[in-house]
């Protein structure tokens, strides 16, 4: 087998050579490439590579983009100053780059105004079509219609 590492001199050794230059070391002896001819193998410490990788694996999860979704509640008879006031925040939430879940919540009796709510909910998705896009249409779950806004992205 090919033998390469640190403090290894780089040639082709024998199996039983290979493990005693590994164990005189106190490192590992790790098969690297076993389908080429010779068989390719690096003196190391097996351990200290594994935890390289994952704290390696750990920094890229860190930095990979974090999905936010805030929450915008809307009753079925939701007056016009207060769609306003939460529309305003959910323009705020879609510029942040937030996906938006915007929900018709009915109490008791309200759920007769179905129609209301997806009516509620589609001129949001109009208002808000230049910030985003809707990714799930109003659909009714239980006492909640529901609907999600995902943010366009700016270039």
């Amino acid at each position: 087998m090919r033998l390469v590492g640190d403090n290894v001199e780089i040639g082709i050794y024998k199996r039983s050579q290979a493990l005693s230059i590994a164990n005189d070391q106190g490192l590992d002896l790790v098969e690297i490439s076993p389908n080429a001819v010779p068989p390719v193998c690096k003196v190391m410490d097996y351990k200290k590579f594994l935890y390289e990788q994952k704290k390696r694996e750990k920094a890229l999860k860190s930095k990979a983009a974090k999905v936010v979704v805030k929450e915008i509640r809307f009753g079925p008879n939701t007056d016009d100053h207060d769609y306003n006031f939460k529309k305003k925040h959910a323009e705020k939430f879609l510029k942040e780059g937030a996906k938006l879940k915007a929900f018709v919540f009915f109490k008791g009796r309200s759920i007769i105004f179905k129609e209301q709510g997806q009516i509620l909910l589609l001129r949001l998705a109009q208002d808000l079509e230049d910030l985003g896009k809707v990714e799930q249409m109003p659909k009714l779950e239980g006492k909640r219609m529901i609907m999600f806004i995902a943010p366009i992205k700016s270039k």
